[in-house]
Formats: C-alpha cells, sequence, structure tokens
C-alpha cells in the first residue's frame, strides 16, 4: 500500500498527510515533482538539504539530528503523535521495507483506507481513530 517513494526524506510517510490524501489538488508525495506540491512543500529546507547533499534521508548525514529535524519532530509529536526521528532510526536499523509494514499497520483502517495523521479519521470509512487529548493523540480501538 505505502511505498518507499512516498517516505520523505525527513521520515514523514507522505501517503499519510492530509494534502497527499486531498482528492482535489492532489499533492503527490515529497519526491514528486514539484509542480503538484504545496509551496511550503516545494520549499522545504530539508528536503533541498537531503538533495544538495545526495542523501535518500537525513539519517544519511552526520548533523542528523539536525536543528530542523529536532524541531519538525517536536512538533509533529506533539500535535500528530509521529515522530520523523523515530521513523528515520527505524528505517537505518531495521530498513524500509520493515518500516512501510510499520506504517500500514498503524494507519490502514480496517476497511482499507488511509487514516489521516493530521486528522485522525479514516478517509474512505470516516472511523475516528485517534483523537487529541491535551496536546497528545489517544488510539480509539
Amino acid at each position: 500500500m505505502f511505498t518507499a517513494e512516498l517516505i520523505a526524506p525527513c521520515g514523514a510517510n507522505c501517503g499519510i498527510c492530509m494534502a497527499f490524501l486531498r482528492t482535489n489538488n492532489r499533492c503527490l508525495g515529497c519526491r514528486s515533482h514539484d509542480s503538484s506540491k504545496p509551496k511550503a512543500c516545494v520549499q522545504c529546507r530539508i528536503k533541498t538539504c537531503c538533495e544538495e547533499k545526495g542523501y535518500a534521508f537525513c539519517y544519511q548525514c552526520d548533523r542528523f539530528p539536525c536543528p530542523l529535524i529536532i524541531h519538525l519532530d517536536k512538533r509533529y509529536r506533539l500535535n500528530y503523535s509521529y515522530s520523523m526521528i523515530e521513523c528515520l532510526l527505524d528505517i537505518q536499523k531495521k530498513g524500509i521495507d520493515n518500516h512501510l509494514l510499520n506504517c500500514e499497520k498503524k494507519y490502514v483502517c480496517d476497511c482499507g483506507g488511509i487514516i489521516c495523521v493530521h486528522r485522525g479519521y479514516c478517509t474512505n470509512c470516516g472511523k475516528i481513530r485517534y483523537i487529541n487529548v491535551s496536546n497528545s493523540r489517544k488510539q480509539i480501538k
């Protein structure tokens, strides 16, 4: 379901991103051509840094985790219970295929739809899978 091309250099899974999941004006992910992306994604300093250094992922850099990744990771941990740093370490230690399987376990709904990391609901059936509770997310079974 998820592919390596959907994992951004920062460790974000574009396949669970709200912009990617929208039916109109659909972003094709961080590794796609810039014409399909929101302006903020086109100007992403993390992606640009990786491209300039010839890295596929930030963990390959001797500065990992740099202040840019730390800031992004903190924001996503707080708002969405998603850690770019943990994802990157998972890819580094266990490989991309294992990481993709972990993503499927967490972000594919029982109905087969995708659970949006930003909104916490399945984009197919609408079932709410995560809720924000005091700046953290709680999984609903």
